[in-house]
């Protein structure tokens, strides 16, 4: 048995639907009508469409999922390359210039000093010194100006993950993502970068 309501209290609330319905112009019961139909489809129908998003995201996911790692691996290559541009004069004016070593010794330094410098990144570092030809080199018998040196210091970024294996076939990037940077330095002039 229902609670009895106050007086007047259910003829309230019919004159207020009656006059939603008639302010919809019978919209109303077109919604009643269309849910009645709704719940009248057979329920395969539900079911195929569970499935067919179940097959989209599976389809979209690892899709998006690889967007991610690229757009991961960008990001950290740009970071490693804005550090290493920063770096890379200030370690061969600092290393190079004051290093007493023969010249191989001193790329070596160099090459020491900016793995040191970038050890976070997991980057591969290399090192070439060259010296300029023409007055002033090794062959010359009286050298007063000695040659300018020249240091290609090159970073090369291997994208993560390099490597993966999926239901027992291994993958592995080809791919390094690399960037050069050549400083030019005055051995008589400390600090001097051409």
């Amino acid at each position: 048995m229902r609670p009895r309501r106050k007086d007047g209290e259910g003829a309230r609330r019919a004159r207020c639907r009656r006059r939603r319905e008639t302010a919809r112009g019978g919209k109303l019961s077109a919604l009643r009508d269309a849910r009645a139909q709704l719940d009248a489809r057979p329920a395969r129908t539900v079911r195929g469409e569970r499935a067919q998003a179940m097959v989209e995201m599976v389809v979209v996911v690892p899709v998006l999922v690889v967007l991610a790692l690229i757009v991961y691996n960008l990001g950290v290559f740009a970071a490693a390359v804005a550090r290493f541009d920063r770096l890379a004069p200030d370690i061969v004016m600092a290393r190079a210039v004051s290093a007493g070593e023969g010249e191989g010794a001193r790329a070596d330094i160099v090459r020491g000093a900016l793995e040191e410098a970038m050890a976070g990144y997991g980057l591969e570092i290399e090192v070439v010194e060259e010296v300029e030809e023409g007055e002033g080199t090794v062959d010359a018998l009286v050298s007063l100006v000695a040659p300018l040196r020249t240091y290609r210091c090159t970073m090369r970024y291997a994208p993560w993950p390099s490597s993966f294996s999926i239901a027992g076939v291994s993958a592995r990037v080809p791919a390094f993502l690399s960037h050069e940077r050549a400083v030019t330095v005055d051995v008589w002039r400390s600090g001097v970068v051409g």
